[in-house]
């Protein structure tokens, strides 16, 4: 039981670290901080609630975000002198669909899914957003992103 740890589970306060680099506050509310009963390493637990059919997993491509999530958290734990374990988890709660009737009751299946994080490409991404915040040029669009479209079919119709 760290003092804070109410505090990094906030949301709006979470775990910050001001980058030395950028002078950017940066900050976390990690779901749960779990402890090494090996080697006292922290390790970071996040839980997510879903419904649906089947065996819930994080290897879908829209699950990068969970996995990116999960790195920025170790990054940040890391960057205020914790040890941090490169393994976190996930508990991911599926709520049990093939109920014959609801009862004012949600029932789950429980999983708790293993991720090895890699969060090396976090220093890279706060010097891009820094460089980015600094510009007086506006970022391109970027080919996949569905804001970007969604904005580009919004001017269509405002200009047609």
């Amino acid at each position: 039981m760290h003092p804070d740890l109410n505090i990094w589970r906030e949301n709006f306060k979470g775990v910050t670290y001001i980058d030395p680099n950028t002078n950017l506050h940066l900050t976390g509310a990690v779901d749960d901080v779990w402890q090494s009963t090996e080697d006292n390493s922290l390790i970071i637990a996040d839980y997510k609630a879903t419904s649906k059919n089947g065996q819930v997993t994080i290897d879908a491509d829209w699950q990068i975000s969970y996995k990116r999530q999960m790195e920025f958290y170790q990054w940040l734990m890391r960057r205020n002198g914790f040890d941090v374990s490169d393994t976190g988890y996930f508990v991911y709660c599926n709520g049990i669909k093939a109920k014959e009737k609801f009862g004012k009751k949600l029932e789950f299946d429980v999983s708790l899914l293993a991720y090895s994080g890699d969060d090396s490409w976090v220093g890279d991404t706060i010097s891009e957003i820094y460089e980015t915040l600094q510009s007086d040029q506006i970022p391109a669009k970027f080919e996949n992103c569905g804001y970007c479209s969604y904005l580009d079919d919004v001017d269509l119709v405002i200009n047609s």
